[in-house]
C-alpha cells in the first residue's frame, strides 16, 4: 500500500461507515419483532405437529456428553431441606433434585420455550414460579413467553401472563401473601419495547400491573426486598442496546429504584449526589439486601462501563493506542526488543518484525497507526476497552447514600463482559462474608474490602447463580457455565453435580471409523469428541475413563475431519481462531489466515464457517468477510472472493461476515456463501467470479445455513434467521437453478427461527430442519414437514448431520447435548404405505438367552430382555397381538393401539396367566415342565427357546402372521 492510498483510506473511513450504517438501517427496518401471540400460536402448531407426525416413535437416544454441563441461570433451594432444589438452565430447561444433586429430573421441556431467566419457589405452599427468557443478554439468550406456575416436583405448568416480557430477571414472592408476586422484566434483547420494568400481581397471576417503567430501552434485571418489611423493595434498572454488530452495555437511565409502599410508587435513589456512579457508564447491577442487626444493609454489584483514564489503565510500554498519535520519527526510534515483544504478543505473522516493520514505515508503505488498524477489529475494540468493570457498593440508609467497599480496581472479574454477570450474595448470619461473581467467583471475609478467588480447579468460570445457606453459611450451591458445584466450606473445596445432559452445542461433525465418533463445538466448554454409542451414566466415576475427550478450549466452534485416515481434525474457538490437530503427533498448528499490514483486519463471525472440500480433503475453506481457500491443509491460504458482505458496520461485534459456506459434491468450485447481513453469493468457477443470488429473498436476515444438494447439481437450500431482530418466524427456501430463483418451502412449519437445514445423502427429497424448538423432517422436498420425534424436548437445534454411512441422524442441540435418531425407516418409507392398513416389518431370528426373570443376586432386579416390533399404520386403530405355541395354545393376547405412521412396541417374551391356562387346557395332564414356557424368579412366565407363531390383527380384519424363532 502506498502512502497516498493509506491517507485516502483513512479519510474515507467515516464516509464509508455512514453509508454502511444507512444501508443497514434500511435493511433491518423491514424486520419486525414477533408478538407473543404469534409465538404461542406457533407453540400450538408445534404440539399438533407432534400429535400428527408419522414418525413420532422413531428410536431416539441422548448420547451426552454430561461432564461439562451447560449454562445455569438460577437456583432455588428449600432452606428447610437443602438437598431439595431446582436448577434453571439458559436453554436446557428446569431440573429438580431431592437428593442433593446426585440425580436430577428434567421438567419444563415441553412448554412454549425452554429458556429460563429466573425461578422462585414458595416452599410452604409448594408452588413454583418460572420466568422464561434468559436475562444474561448473550448471543444465545433465547426469548421467553412469560411466567409460569407449577407444583414442586411436578411437570404440570400454567402460563400466568407477561407474555411479552421476553426476558425475566427476578421473581420476588411476598413472604405472607402467596398471591402477591413481583417480577423484574428486562424485555426484548434486540429491539425497543415498552414491555419492560417491574410488574406485579396481587391475585396469583390472574392480572398484572406494570408498577415501574423507565423507557423502551431500559428494563429491570434484579429485585430485592427488605427482609423485615416486604413493602420496601429495590429494583435494578439496566439500559442496554444490543444489535448484531454492537452492544452498548450501559446508559444514563441505569440505576437503582426504591418503593416504600409495595410497588405503588418508585423513586430513583442512585442520583448524582448519592455516591453511586451516575451517567452513561452505569451498566448491569446485581442486588442483595440483608438485615443483620435490625438495620437494612443493601449491596449493589455494578458493571461500571466508564473508561479508566489511560495513564492509570496502561500497563504495557506499547499498546494499540500508542501508535495512533505516534510520529514516524518516534516510531523509528522505538527499541527493537520492545517492538518485537509487542508484535509477538499481538499475534503478528513472523514476517513482521521490528526491522521489517520499520523498513515499511521508512519506505512510506505504512504509517505507525497501521499497526493499530491491523489489530483493531470489532472484537478487539471490545477486548481492549479498559473499563472499571465490577465494583461493589453498600448502602445503610435505604439506598440514599452509597460507598464503594474496596479501593483497588477488581481487575479480571468482569473485564468488558459485565452484561453477562451481576451476582452478589451475603447472609444475615455471616454479614462480613460477601460473594461476588463474574469470570471467577470471589469471596470477601471483611465486608468487601479485600477479595479471594475461590474458583476451584473443578469449577468452571462465568458464574450466574449462587445460594448461600442462611442457616449454615459455609454451605454454597453455585451455578455457572459448567453446571452446578456444591461447597461446605465457603468455597475452599467443591463437588460437581453434572449428570444432566444440558450441553449447548453450536455445531457437530462425525468421522467414518467403524465405531464412529461425534465431534462438536460448545458454548464456553470447548470442542469435544466421543463415540456415538455412548449412553450417559455414572460408571465412568468408577473406571476413571470418560468416553468423550476435550480437544479444544474456549467457545468451541465448527469441526472438519479428514476422513481418509482420520489423522487431521480442523477446529477452533470463537471469532475465527482455527487449528489443525494432528492425531498422530498431537501437534496443533494455528492456521487462521492473516491480512497484510496496511489492510483492514478480516471480519470473522463468532462461529466462523470452515469446510473441507468433498473433492479433495487437502483443500480447506474458511469464511471471514472473504472466502479463503487452502490447497495444503491450511498451511497457506488465498482469498478467492471479494468482500461478500455489505461492508460491515461500526461496533464492538464483528458484523458483515460470512456465516455459512458449502461446495457442491457434483463440481469442484461450485461454491455458495451466506452472510450475517442477508447476502448469498455463488461461484461456479472456483472463486474466479461471484454472483449475488439473494435478491429475491427477504432482506436483511442472517443466513443461518446454506446447503448444496447431493442429488441434483443445480439445487440448493437456504435457511434465514431473524433472531437478532427479535423476529421469530421461519424462513427456508429452495432453488433449482443455482439460486437464480427461489421458492419458499416449509410453509407448514411452526413459526420459529430456523438454524439449520440439511438434505439426506441417501434419499432424495428427505429434508431435515432444526429450529429454536425442534427437529422436523420432510419427505417431499420441503412441501410438508412433520416432527421427527414427539418425545424430544423442545430445545434449540443448532446443527444436524445425517451420517453418510449409518442410518443415523445426529442432532446437535443448544441446551440438551447430542441425540441420535434411527432414520432407517424414514429412509425406507414408501408413500404406498399410507394406503395399507398395517405393515409389519420383518422380524429376524432372535438369539435368545433363557434367563428372563432371573435374579443374579437376592436383592437384584430381575433380568428382562425385550424384542421390539415395528409397524407402519396407514389406518390407525386397535390391533391385537397374539403369540401361539406350536401345539396351538395362545400364550399371549394383548391389545396394541397404533397411531398413524411408524409404531414400535416391546415384547418381553412373557406368557400371560391366561396363556398358561390356555396351554394347560390344551394339554390336560401334561407335565408343566414340558410346556413351552417356564416360571422366572420374579414369578412371571416366559417363553423357552423354540418356534412360535405371532398374529397381528387390525380392527378392519387384516391379519398378519410372522414366525418367531428363539435360538442360541
Amino acid at each position: 500500500m502506498n502512502h497516498y492510498f493509506s491517507n485516502m483510506k483513512r479519510s474515507s473511513l467515516l464516509f464509508t461507515a455512514i453509508l454502511t450504517l444507512i444501508s443497514s438501517l434500511h435493511l433491518h427496518a423491514q424486520i419486525i419483532p414477533t408478538s407473543s401471540y404469534k409465538r404461542l400460536e406457533a407453540f400450538i402448531k408445534r404440539k399438533e405437529a407432534k400429535d400428527t407426525t408419522w414418525f413420532g416413535q422413531v428410536p431416539l437416544r441422548n448420547i451426552g456428553p454430561t461432564v461439562f454441563s451447560g449454562r445455569v441461570t438460577d437456583i432455588a433451594v428449600n432452606p428447610d431441606n437443602p438437598w431439595e432444589f431446582y436448577v434453571a438452565y439458559a436453554s436446557g430447561g428446569l431440573w429438580y433434585t431431592n437428593n442433593n444433586g446426585v440425580s436430577f429430573t428434567p421438567l419444563f421441556q415441553q412448554e412454549a420455550v425452554m429458556t429460563i431467566g429466573a425461578i422462585a419457589v414458595d416452599w410452604r405452599s409448594r408452588t413454583v414460579w418460572v420466568g422464561t427468557g434468559e436475562v444474561n443478554s448473550s448471543r444465545s439468550s433465547y426469548a421467553g413467553v412469560g411466567i409460569y406456575k407449577g407444583e414442586v416436583g411436578q411437570d404440570n405448568w400454567q402460563l400466568m401472563g407477561l407474555q411479552e416480557s421476553q426476558h425475566i430477571g427476578k421473581i420476588l414472592l411476598h413472604p405472607k401473601d402467596t398471591n402477591r408476586v413481583t417480577v423484574a422484566v428486562m424485555g426484548p434483547l434486540y429491539s425497543k419495547s415498552s414491555n419492560r420494568g417491574i410488574f406485579q400481581t396481587r391475585d396469583g397471576g390472574v392480572t398484572w400491573k406494570r408498577m415501574l417503567y423507565v423507557n423502551d430501552s431500559t428494563g429491570c434485571v434484579d429485585l430485592v426486598a427488605d427482609p423485615v418489611n416486604p413493602d420496601i423493595m429495590f429494583a435494578a434498572a439496566w439500559q442496554r442496546d444490543r444489535k448484531a454488530w454492537n452492544f452498548i452495555e450501559s446508559g444514563k437511565y441505569s440505576g437503582i429504584y426504591r418503593t416504600m409502599n409495595g410497588g405503588l410508587q418508585w423513586k430513583r435513589v442512585t442520583v448524582d449526589t448519592s455516591g453511586f456512579p451516575y451517567g452513561e457508564g452505569v451498566g448491569r447491577i446485581g442486588l442483595q439486601a440483608i438485615m443483620p442487626d435490625s438495620q437494612l444493609v443493601l449491596y449493589a454489584l455494578l458493571d461500571n462501563q466508564n473508561l479508566i483514564p489511560e495513564d492509570k489503565a496502561e500497563d504495557d510500554a506499547l499498546s494499540i493506542t500508542s501508535f495512533r498519535t505516534m510520529s514516524e520519527k518516534d516510531f523509528l526510534e522505538l527499541d527493537n526488543k520492545e517492538l518485537n515483544a509487542f508484535l509477538k504478543k499481538n499475534g503478528f505473522p513472523k514476517k513482521y518484525n521490528a526491522n521489517s516493520v520499520k523498513q515499511m514505515v521508512e519506505n512510506g508503505e505504512i504509517e505507525p497507526d497501521d499497526l493499530a488498524d491491523y489489530l483493531e477489529d470489532a472484537n478487539m475494540r471490545l477486548l481492549n476497552g479498559k473499563v472499571y468493570g465490577a465494583e461493589l457498593y453498600v448502602s445503610r440508609d435505604n439506598g440514599i447514600t452509597w460507598e464503594k467497599t474496596h479501593e483497588d480496581h477488581l481487575a479480571g472479574v468482569y473485564n468488558t463482559y459485565g452484561y453477562y454477570f451481576g451476582l452478589v450474595r451475603v447472609t444475615d448470619k455471616d454479614p462480613n462474608t460477601i460473594y461476588i461473581s463474574g469470570v471467577p467467583i470471589l469471596r470477601s471475609d471483611d465486608g468487601g474490602v479485600n477479595f479471594t478467588n475461590i474458583n476451584g480447579e473443578n469449577v468452571h468460570v462465568d458464574h450466574h447463580a449462587l445460594w448461600v445457606n442462611p442457616r449454615r453459611p459455609e454451605h454454597l450451591i453455585l451455578g455457572n457455565d459448567g453446571g452446578i458445584n456444591i461447597s461446605y466450606d465457603k468455597g475452599k473445596n467443591w463437588i460437581k453435580c453434572n449428570s444432566p445432559e444440558v450441553g449447548q452445542f453450536y455445531s457437530i461433525q462425525a468421522d467414518l471409523q467403524d465405531t464412529y465418533w461425534v465431534y462438536g463445538g460448545t458454548q464456553d466448554n470447548g470442542v469435544w469428541a466421543g463415540p456415538h454409542n455412548y449412553r450417559p451414566g455414572n460408571s465412568w466415576h468408577q473406571t476413571g475413563q470418560y468416553p468423550y475427550k476435550r480437544i479444544m478450549g474456549g467457545d468451541g466452534m465448527q469441526v472438519q475431519i479428514d476422513t481418509r485416515d482420520h489423522r487431521y481434525v480442523y477446529t477452533g474457538f470463537q471469532f475465527g481462531n482455527y487449528f489443525r490437530i494432528d492425531n498422530q503427533t498431537g501437534k496443533r498448528t494455528y492456521i487462521t489466515p492473516k491480512h497484510e499490514l496496511g489492510e483492514r483486519p478480516y471480519r470473522w463471525n463468532w462461529e466462523t464457517p470452515i469446510l473441507l472440500s468433498p473433492h479433495n480433503q487437502d483443500i480447506l475453506y474458511m469464511g471471514s468477510n472473504f472466502l479463503h481457500r487452502s490447497m495444503d491443509k491450511g498451511e497457506n491460504f488465498e482469498k478467492i472472493s471479494p468482500d461478500l458482505t455489505s461492508g460491515g458496520l461500526p461496533g464492538d461485534v464483528p458484523f458483515g461476515t460470512i456465516t455459512t459456506i458449502d461446495e457442491s459434491p457434483f463440481q469442484f468450485g461450485l461454491l455458495y456463501a451466506g452472510t450475517d447481513d442477508g447476502l448469498i453469493h455463488v461461484s461456479r468457477d472456483a472463486g474466479s467470479s461471484w454472483t449475488c443470488i439473494s435478491g429475491d429473498l427477504p432482506v436483511g436476515f442472517w443466513v443461518s445455513h446454506i446447503v448444496a444438494s447431493k442429488h441434483k447439481k443445480e439445487r440448493v437450500y437456504v435457511a434465514l434467521n431473524g433472531y437478532r431482530n427479535d423476529h421469530f418466524l421461519s424462513y427456508i427456501f429452495k432453488s433449482e437453478d443455482y439460486g437464480s430463483t427461489w421458492e419458499p418451502i416449509g410453509e407448514d412449519l411452526p413459526e420459529e427461527p430456523v438454524n439449520v437445514i440439511k438434505e439426506d445423502p441417501k434419499r432424495e427429497g428427505l429434508i431435515y430442519v432444526g429450529s429454536d424448538h425442534q427437529t422436523y423432517i420432510s419427505l417431499d422436498d420441503g412441501v410438508h414437514f412433520m416432527t421427527l420425534n414427539k418425545s424430544m424436548p423442545d430445545v434449540a437445534v443448532h446443527d444436524l448431520l445425517p451420517h453418510p454411512r449409518e442410518d443415523d441422524l445426529i442432532i446437535g442441540t443448544h441446551g440438551r447435548s447430542l441425540y441420535i435418531a434411527d432414520i432407517s425407516r424414514i429412509r425406507d418409507f414408501d408413500e404406498e404405505y399410507l394406503d395399507i392398513e398395517l405393515i409389519w416389518y420383518p422380524v429376524d431370528t432372535v438369539k435368545y438367552r433363557q434367563r428372563q426373570g432371573e435374579k443374579r443376586a437376592p436383592y437384584a432386579d430381575a433380568y428382562r430382555d425385550s424384542l421390539v416390533f415395528e409397524t407402519f399404520c396407514g389406518l390407525p386403530g386397535i390391533n391385537t397381538f397374539q403369540v401361539i405355541s406350536q401345539d396351538g395354545a395362545t400364550l399371549l393376547g394383548i391389545v396394541v393401539d397404533m397411531k398413524k405412521g411408524y409404531n414400535r412396541w416391546a415384547y418381553y417374551f412373557d406368557v400371560t396367566p391366561r396363556g398358561k391356562i390356555n396351554w394347560e387346557e390344551l394339554n390336560p395332564g401334561k407335565n408343566i415342565e414340558k410346556a413351552p414356557f417356564y416360571e422366572g424368579q420374579d414369578g412371571n412366565f416366559y417363553l423357552k427357546k423354540g418356534k412360535y407363531k405371532m398374529i397381528l390383527r387390525h380392527e378392519t380384519g387384516l391379519k398378519l402372521e410372522r414366525e418367531l424363532i428363539l435360538t442360541d
